[in-house]
């Protein structure tokens, strides 16, 4: 009797583990299943954005900005180098901002107008993974972008000084802070075109580079205003917005100095932990959109 309790012991611990084996190769399936779907979205999305001639003209645009740079550096008594990084990179932030507004809102929205989103959807493809893969495929094409950006002005400083120059790794730090607010902005944008029209959408989320670079004169002006309601309104605009200005390091990079390390590690932490909840609510907002 004892013998045969513990052969269906060993029975029952035996389909124990193999359910237990099955129900994790599920989830491993389901898993890597959603990473696949993330990263073929993402891949389409990049594919897009690189067709779109803007990117190129864009590209080629700052390009020849770094090389008038150099003419008019030769005109400001020694100070090429400086003029050169900080035109480089302030034009990096500009067209990088324009690329994050105006193709990311509509990144959502062109799927809707050519009804391809149908298409999309009744495929085993979730909002969310849409959602993601879509900002992904951005954010990989702002990475191409902003690196070609960065060597362009490598090129310009190696030009000028005939050679290697200190301000080089100086400016990737700086390059590396511009490239986490445009991923921020793009998370924005993103958050705006699930739910509003692209105009609308670029017009907020250019609200919010503009505030987002003010954000310490907005904790100021609250701390300064009498009106109770007014100085709420801007304390909540101050803890909403995301603070852009932690990510300028344009003018110090022109001038030799790097940010620390910890400094790049919490604001890349501050980055990411933002657009994860700016992900997460695009997502519930677009999961309750009706396309018909």
């Amino acid at each position: 009797m004892a013998a045969r309790i513990s052969s269906m012991d060993e029975q029952l611990t035996t389909l124990d583990a193999a359910e237990a084996t099955t129900h994790y190769e599920k989830a491993e399936l389901v898993r890597y299943g959603s990473l696949w779907r993330v990263s073929a979205i993402a891949r389409k999305a990049f594919r897009e954005a690189v067709r779109d001639r803007v990117l190129y003209n864009l590209v080629l645009f700052v390009l020849l900005l770094t090389a008038a740079s150099i003419f008019i550096g030769e005109l400001s008594g020694g100070q090429e180098r400086k003029i050169i990084v900080d035109l480089g990179l302030s034009a990096m932030l500009l067209f990088g901002m324009f690329i994050s507004i105006f193709v990311g809102v509509g990144l959502v929205y062109k799927e809707i107008e050519r009804r391809t989103i149908y298409a999309v959807f009744s495929k085993p493809v979730g909002r969310g993974e849409f959602l993601v893969g879509k900002y992904l495929g951005l954010c990989l094409t702002l990475l191409v972008n902003v690196l070609v950006m960065g060597v362009g002005v490598s090129l310009a400083l190696l030009y000028v000084s005939r050679g290697w120059d200190p301000l080089i790794p100086t400016i990737w730090p700086a390059v590396l802070l511009i490239y986490l607010e445009l991923m921020l902005l793009t998370a924005v944008a993103l958050l705006f075109s699930s739910f509003s029209s692209p105009a609308l959408s670029a017009l907020l989320t250019f609200l919010v580079f503009v505030i987002g670079h003010f954000s310490a004169d907005l904790k100021g002006l609250a701390s300064s205003l009498g009106s109770t309601g007014a100085r709420w309104f801007f304390t909540g605009l101050y803890y909403l917005l995301p603070n852009l200005s932690n990510y300028s390091f344009i003018t110090p990079a022109a001038h030799g100095r790097t940010p620390d390390a910890g400094f790049v590690l919490v604001t890349a932490l501050y980055a990411f932990v933002y657009i994860a909840v700016i992900l997460a609510a695009a997502t519930l907002i677009f999961s309750r959109r009706n396309f018909k």
